[in-house]
């Protein structure tokens, strides 16, 4: 097939962020097809990032990229990223439809993404895929980012676009699943793959850990580490973890925290930290690291995190990090409900903090830590859902497949099979 992928966010392992879109790129192309990718150079490494062009042409590890100069950051306000959602989707519309192919595979967030993938169906009447990383515009609209009620209809009116001119959806957990359904979808034309691991990538020798961990003051071979990789984001509530390290001084001094990542509310978390008294005590804060780095760290750690604020529709989440724990064989404490909460408590795998009592959540962390048999129980079954449930390659295959059979479909027809 000649895939048209579309990813505003791509990034590789050498940046920080996910890498999902890159390594299904480069699986797929492994199998035989042609894959170009659109995206901006806001989370791709600097020297991909020099062209005076507006928009520019080159490669990464075999993957043929389309780079458009649309600048994003974490720290932006709500208005500006919208801009640079609108300013990228007009860019890429008309490089989309330039491009000849034989599917479209338009990955969100932002729901925006859409419309190069809408306009690049309808003008080489083929297929498009859509894939839905975050219920947009439920998410914005609950955390009361997006108000307007005007442009409330604009993003339902588009996502219902999305939705229904899409010949097949993806949609990354079993409730962002349901959400598609709601807006009227049939069943059969949503499939579930969520968030992946790279258990070859993230499977490293001992030493690499303990590499990582001799960067850290005063940290004895086997003392508890709890680390938090990620976005210091609004919706992420890191806060939460600095509230726990609070608490844990009291609770046990030996248990060390390690926030790890950047964003908007990072130098907030940091300031809370130092108010509190655990910032270079209990807990440390770091800038990201790229992603190649990430298995040392997950190694170095006890349990890993997966933060959130206390908003329902989060609940849908599929947190990269919470996967690198799973590919590291480490145990996920997370804050929050939902399918990865019960996916935790079924399989052993980790633990669920109480979101809004950081005390208590303190309590649950010391027991659990200090348990031997619980963790070496937690490590094996991170381990097992890694392999048997979560494998990349796995998910890449089912990615591989809906592709294809979206390839054969009309995309007229495909508007009518995907209403009820």
């Amino acid at each position: 097939m000649r895939i048209l992928y579309l990813h505003q966010y791509f990034t590789t392992p050498d940046g920080s962020g996910g890498t999902r879109s890159f390594e299904f790129a480069r699986r797929l192309i492994a199998a035989g097809h042609n894959v170009c990718v659109i995206t901006s150079g806001a989370f791709l490494p600097e020297h991909y990032r020099q062209s005076s062009q507006l928009v520019s042409e080159t490669e990464i590890d075999g993957i043929p990229l389309v780079v458009i100069d649309v600048p994003y950051d974490n720290k932006m306000s709500f208005d500006q990223r919208i801009d640079a959602f609108l300013r990228f989707a007009v860019l890429a519309t008309r490089e989309a439809m330039s491009r000849s192919a034989d599917v479209v595979f338009a990955t969100s967030t932002p729901l925006s993404i859409a419309i190069p993938g809408l306009f690049a169906a309808l003008k080489q009447r083929i297929p498009l895929v859509f894939e839905v990383r975050d219920l947009w515009p439920e998410l914005p609209i609950a955390m009361g980012a997006l108000r307007n009620p005007a442009a409330c209809v604009v993003a339902r009116l588009l996502e219902w676009l999305a939705y229904h001119g899409s010949a097949h959806v993806v949609a990354l957990s079993p409730g962002m699943a349901e959400g598609v359904v709601s807006r009227g979808i049939a069943p059969g034309r949503v499939t579930v793959i969520p968030n992946s691991c790279d258990t070859d990538s993230f499977e490293v020798p001992p030493e690499y850990g303990h590499t990582f961990r001799s960067k850290l003051p005063d940290l004895a071979p086997e003392q508890p580490l709890v680390v938090y990789t990620g976005t210091f984001g609004q919706i992420n509530g890191v806060g939460y973890l600095v509230a726990v390290a609070e608490a844990m001084q009291r609770i046990d001094p030996s248990v060390r925290f390690l926030l790890v990542g950047a964003g908007a509310e990072k130098e907030q978390v940091t300031e809370e930290a130092r108010a509190c008294g655990v910032f270079g005590k209990n807990l440390w804060i770091w800038d990201s690291i790229p992603k190649t780095q990430m298995p040392s760290l997950l190694s170095a750690s006890t349990v890993a995190t997966s933060l959130f604020i206390p908003l329902r529709p989060m609940w849908n989440n599929s947190a990269n990090k919470f996967f690198d724990a799973l590919a590291a064989g480490r145990p996920v404490a997370i804050n929050y409900g939902g399918w990865q909460a019960e996916l935790l408590q079924e399989s052993g795998a980790g633990l669920v903090l109480p979101p809004g009592d950081p005390v208590a959540g303190a309590h649950t962390l010391a027991a659990f830590l200090h348990n031997p048999e619980a963790l070496h129980k937690a490590r094996a079954a991170a381990r097992d859902l890694a392999h048997n449930q979560f494998q990349r390659d796995g998910m890449a295959q089912k990615l591989e497949r809906v592709l294809r059979n979206a390839s054969a479909i009309h995309p007229l027809r495909a508007l009518l099979l995907s209403r009820r």
